[in-house]
Order: C-alpha cells, then structure tokens, then sequence
C-alpha cells in the first residue's frame, strides 16, 4: 500500500512548489503509483524539470539496447537515461513542456524549448509526440524527429531500411536518420564522422559533439 495520493507528488514542478527548492534526486509518482526516484533542475528557467537523459563526461555507455533504453541505465552522479517506460509513465499525465540544454567544449551554453512533450508506451515504441518549437539558442533539430518511434541498435523503427540507432551509434527517435542524437557517443568537440557524437544539427554543425546535454520536461 503505498502513500496516500495527496502526498505523493507526481512531478518536480508540484515537489518545487511545496518548498522543494534544491536540485536533486526526488521520489515521484506515477498516476499509477509507480515510485520512481527522479533528477530535479529546480534552478533553471523557473526550476520544476524532472530531467530524463544528462551526458557530462562519458563515463557511461549509451550504445544500447532496447530493453536497456526500456528500463533505464546510468548512475545518479553524472550520466543517465530514465527509461523509457518511466518517461512514458511521467509524460501521460497531462501536458508538459521540453527544454534541452547543452554545452560545448568552450562551455558555452544553448537551449532549445519545445510547447509540449509526450513519449508514447512500449506496444507504440515510445513514439515521440512533440509540440511546436519555441525558442532557444541551440536552434530546433527535433521537429525532424516529431512524430518518429524510438530505435536502438537491436530495434530499428525509424524511416530508413539502414538501422540509424547502428550506423550513428545510439538510440533515438529516428526518422529517415537524424538532425540531432544526443545519445550519440561521447566524442568531444570536432571530429571527422559527420553527425556522429552527441549530435545536435542546429547547434555546432554536423561534426561536433557536445560535452554536455540535458534532456528535460514540466507540467504546463
């Protein structure tokens, strides 16, 4: 039996209104009262962003499979991805809004927003439904992905018959390739394979990985 619902918060935004105003690792609910331990951004743009993907150092492999994706993987320190199911779970219970923050070598940073955000569940492959971009710096190289269910290197739903999850060496939501993958590997600054790396299109060009990204959603 678990907590009643009026004290179980079912976002970072309802934990920073009730006072939660550190960044963090907080517990949540789904509307199904699954638990899960979530990362906060209770600082930036508002504060309230239950963040589901963060690349900062390349210590963890994201070259992985489906079921990897499904569940999750990373540590609580640096690196991590929340699962999809989970990412499912937190996006159905109403509308929420995207923001993903990145920096480069020279640690200048770039967002992009988006007007709403909703990851699908496993029997539609985590098919991502996306709103309109709003602003930012990075520039927008996700609308491209709208609409696209999500592929890995064992799983190839996107729109070419060349798994793309394989060739670019991630897991993303693929459509005839890419415009952007920051599941890509860690490869730090310029390198020589186009649009490999932690790749977004509209930010640094298609031959510069980024040294950090932040992937995160709140309740409008």
């Amino acid at each position: 039996i678990g907590p009643e619902p009026e004290n179980s918060p079912r976002s970072c935004k309802e934990l920073l209104a009730r006072g939660n105003t550190l960044s963090g690792w907080y517990t949540v609910y789904s509307s199904d009262c699954t638990a899960m331990t979530v990362l906060c951004d209770m600082a930036t743009d508002g504060g309230g962003w239950t963040v589901f993907q963060r690349r900062a150092d390349g210590s963890v492999d994201f070259f992985r499979d489906w079921d990897s994706y499904k569940r999750g993987f990373g540590n609580q320190q640096m690196e991590f991805w929340l699962g999809n199911d989970n990412i499912h779970l937190l996006t159905s219970q109403g509308n929420n809004e995207l923001r993903i923050d990145l920096m480069d070598s020279e640690t200048k940073k770039y967002f992009a927003k988006y007007e709403s955000f909703q990851i699908l569940g496993e029997s539609e492959n985590y098919k991502m439904i996306l709103g309109d971009f709003l602003n930012g710096t990075a520039g927008d190289a996700l609308t491209y992905h709208r609409n696209m269910m999500f592929s890995t290197k064992d799983r190839n739903n996107g729109l070419n018959s060349v798994n793309c999850a394989e060739s670019y060496e991630g897991a993303w939501w693929f459509n005839d390739c890419l415009q952007s993958n920051l599941n890509g590997r860690y490869l730090l600054g310029e390198h020589e394979n186009p649009r490999h790396g932690v790749f977004w299109s509209t930010g640094k060009g298609d031959r510069y990985s980024l040294n950090r990204s932040e992937i995160k959603f709140r309740p409008v």
